[in-house]
């Protein structure tokens, strides 16, 4: 496919997007902005969050890494089921009982100001990291395919990416965000299922060997068994269980549109229904792995060795044909936009509300609010972009990987904190609270680095996210008492 027709594509898909904008932000406010007026549908959330949860992380990485993994990514899946109905049972009831706009204002009414914030910056700690994550490895398909061959630099093809997010997400935030989820879900699944259905066609394959291709195969093992491995089964399940819970209920990205539905009936069915979904997509881009390196094997082609992340889109885009190319462009983008978009949009209201303190400024006008907003939304955006080319510069392996790593000590602090919020009924040193969750992710640091020498081999994978959210949770017990009768708490 080329340059020309590449960036074609990116130019009217952004134009389509930019009319969908244009349509969602009209009579937009601050509260649209913030949590949609509460008007949300749920099943336009649900359907909208399976585009912002699978990113260009899952459209690459996950197909790319069956290679080394096989299907034990599977496990961890599963584990994200319990994962999201413990959010529908128990941290959505509670965000609508006390009518959140910042799900981090709990943390200020149940343990105290310095909690709260702390929350708050490890939210936004983890959303601009995990933000960059998923957009640089969209960009960087372009970047390889197209503008290097233009000697256009990195950092300019960033910036025109991160620009276009900016325009459709500067007025509207989420109740435009909502809308332009589901549309570009709807274009990812057409990628993927176009994907799947083209490389089957080039092996010659019918449904039923479709399937039987992908059951004999050995890339297709779920389970794995080694306690040494970081993909043995406990470790994957549970870690997947509060990877789910840490990164989508404790993470005002995910909640905030979550909560823009009108009830709290309706965001569980939502919750629901999002979790059921993507169980069946995630199956969907395992087996799609499989396809792929059973393709590489019949065509003797070369497997690209700088990272597997590359091989989707070198054998969507060199060996497929036109169609593959196109869609598979039009599936990148879709899976680029709700990677910042939504990051966008929560972080400026998080850095709104939660420092800049909108819902307690009386002396602040709408007027002068849509203004700071708009100020922090273009300075998140330049962060974005800074922390993407960082990135570029030291990126050696799958970025589904870096990805899961990072969060395992960005979000324990937030799990712990949640966690001692909703189980305990004890009031803390509220001042002790960031040097406690500062504290934490620094000794999983030191346990991971050292684990092989100290437990006989063993190694850390998505459980050490566990291990930091009860090592906070301790350190908050230590520093904790007994709320007594006089003291004020959050109704749980």
């Amino acid at each position: 496919m080329s340059p020309v027709l590449i960036i074609a594509c990116v130019i009217v898909y952004s134009l389509i997007l930019f009319g969908v904008t244009y349509l969602t932000t009209r009579k937009a406010d601050n509260a649209s902005y913030f949590v949609g007026n509460r008007s949300s549908r749920w099943y336009v959330v649900a359907y909208g969050m399976i585009g912002a949860s699978l990113s260009g992380v899952t459209f690459m990485s996950v197909p790319g890494d069956v290679g080394k993994g096989a299907f034990s990514y599977f496990q961890m899946i599963m584990g994200y089921m319990v994962g999201y109905a413990v959010i529908a049972t128990v941290l959505l009831p509670l965000y609508y009982r006390l009518n959140l706009t910042s799900i981090y204002t709990f943390l200020k009414q149940r343990l105290g100001v310095y909690a709260y914030k702390t929350g708050a910056f490890f939210f936004i700690l983890s959303r601009v990291i995990g933000a960059s994550f998923r957009l640089y490895i969209v960009v960087n398909v372009l970047q390889i395919f197209v503008f290097d061959a233009w000697h256009v630099p990195f950092w300019v093809t960033v910036f025109a990416f991160i620009a276009m997010i900016l325009v459709y997400t500067y007025k509207g935030g989420v109740k435009t965000i909502v809308w332009t989820d589901s549309f570009q879900t709807t274009f990812m699944l057409l990628s993927l299922i176009l994907s799947v259905v083209l490389i089957s066609g080039q092996l010659h394959l019918s449904l039923g060997g479709l399937i039987d291709t992908i059951r004999m195969s050995p890339l297709s093992d779920i389970f794995v068994g080694d306690w040494h491995s970081k993909a043995f089964f406990p470790k994957q399940f549970f870690g997947g269980m509060f990877i789910a819970i840490a990164m989508t209920g404790l993470d005002q990205e995910m909640m905030q549109k979550n909560i823009s539905c009108r009830t709290a009936g309706e965001a569980k069915k939502n919750m629901f229904t999002f979790s059921l979904i993507l169980l069946v997509i995630n199956f969907i881009f395992l087996c799609l792995g499989v396809l792929l390196y059973q393709f590489v094997q019949a065509k003797g082609l070369h497997i690209p060795q700088r990272t597997t992340d590359d091989l989707f889109p070198t054998i969507a885009l060199s060996y497929l044909g036109p169609v593959s190319a196109l869609f598979f462009i039009i599936g990148l983008i879709s899976a680029a936009y709700p990677s910042a978009d939504g990051a966008l949009t929560a972080l400026t209201a998080s850095f709104c509300i939660d420092f800049l303190g909108f819902e307690e400024r009386p002396d602040l006008t709408e007027r002068k609010k849509t203004s700071i907003r708009h100020a922090v939304h273009i300075g998140f955006a330049a962060l974005l972009l800074v922390v993407i080319v960082v990135f570029r510069l030291i990126n050696d392996e799958a970025v589904v990987k870096q990805l899961f790593r990072v969060a395992n000590y960005t979000y324990g602090p937030l799990l712990g904190l949640f966690m001692f919020g909703i189980l305990t009924k004890r009031t803390v040193r509220d001042k002790l609270v960031p040097i406690v969750c500062l504290s934490a992710p620094m000794i999983c640091y030191i346990i991971d680095l050292n684990s092989k020498d100290w437990f006989g081999g063993y190694q850390f994978g998505n459980e050490l996210l566990i291990l930091n959210g009860v090592l906070t949770f301790k350190g908050l017990w230590l520093i904790s008492s007994s709320i007594s009768s006089s003291q004020p708490s959050v109704r749980l």
